[in-house]
């Protein structure tokens, strides 16, 4: 930042801050002025990204210890200052050498220690860079370097086996044209793939802004999610289920498999087939089969018939026991 932008600049002003403001404070000012003009909020409102960037600046220098003193510092001196670009008396730092002349009596009489006073105020810790007066390689110091161009947010809604095996698809972008975006294998519904350097450009020669590409994932109507598992509720029969059987259990996008119901097999049991969940560079899952026992709910008069004598021959004892005796405590 040039010298005199920090004489004319009020950067407590410009924040609507005290000058004794805490950094606690200083920072929750910052971030609320911040949300309320950030650029992705004003979209076409040059006064706002004006605002944005002002507050942005002074932000960068009060919020540095050291800057923030040399700041203090500089402003001490009396807004009246000027560095001139030199001319017939030498131009240069004639109003602050005043100042420091009209402290100590004849301003012709200044010794080596008056300068050092004047040179030490600016350059403490040695911070005067090649590119000029309080620039840094990375950008004018008090202001943060160049901006960084607005991230751009995108929206996309794909299938559930896209979603667990990955895949690259297409979408528009703000300027009407197509970019790719690849969907790793085992994205999760709300995950967000973001695209580095896609987004909008800096306005001033900054990194350039990111695509934010925000997943949603179409519900499967027979499978569901559980980390890198799939799971699926597989309906029995009664008899299948006290009895026992081998049943087939549908995979994702494969062929069926084959599963043995053990007898006497209870509604909520989960069977596991290892290997057939989500595949991802972090792992495999497996493929967890939740039996639910099928309870018919039209019965001819046979086999309501053989349901009765059933119930003859069945053991006494209530299910439901236990269950009566923990509620008890």
């Amino acid at each position: 930042m040039a010298s005199q932008d920090w004489f004319d600049k009020d950067f407590y002003k410009v924040l609507g801050v005290s000058k004794d403001v805490s950094e606690a404070d200083l920072k929750k000012t910052y971030r609320k002025l911040a949300r309320k003009y950030h650029p992705d909020s004003n979209q076409g409102d040059a006064a706002a990204e004006a605002t944005f960037k002002e507050i942005s600046e002074a932000y960068a220098v009060l919020s540095d210890t050291e800057q923030r003193a040399e700041y203090d510092q500089i402003r001490a001196m009396g807004s009246g200052a000027r560095f001139q670009a030199g001319g017939q008396n030498g131009g240069g730092f004639e109003d602050v050498f005043s100042r420091f002349g009209q402290s100590r009596g004849n301003p012709r009489a200044q010794t080596a220690e008056d300068f050092d006073d004047i040179f030490s105020m600016f350059n403490q810790g040695g911070r005067f860079g090649s590119g000029g007066f309080g620039q840094t390689s990375g950008g004018y110091r008090g202001f943060g370097g160049p901006t960084r161009g607005a991230d751009v947010t995108a929206r996309t809604t794909i299938d559930f086996i896209t979603a667990t095996k990955g895949d690259t698809i297409s979408l528009q972008g703000e300027d009407g044209n197509p970019f790719k975006v690849k969907i790793p294998a085992g994205v999760s519904d709300g995950q967000k793939i973001r695209l580095r350097g896609r987004g909008r450009p800096s306005p001033d020669g900054g990194e350039t802004g990111d695509i934010v590409v925000q997943i949603t994932v179409r519900p499967h109507p027979v499978f569901t999610r559980d980390g890198l598992n799939l799971r699926v509720v597989v309906p029995v029969s009664f008899t299948e289920a006290a009895l026992g059987a081998t049943i087939e259990v549908p995979t994702l996008g494969g062929d069926p498999v084959k599963l043995r119901v053990a007898p006497g097999t209870p509604s909520g049991r989960v069977l596991r087939v290892k290997g057939r969940g989500v595949q991802t560079s972090k792992g495999l899952g497996d493929l967890l089969a939740e039996v639910q026992v099928a309870v018919p709910s039209h019965l001819d008069d046979e086999a309501r018939a053989a349901l009765e004598r059933f119930r003859e021959l069945e053991p006494t004892e209530n299910p439901r026991a236990d269950l009566m005796s923990k509620a008890r405590g």
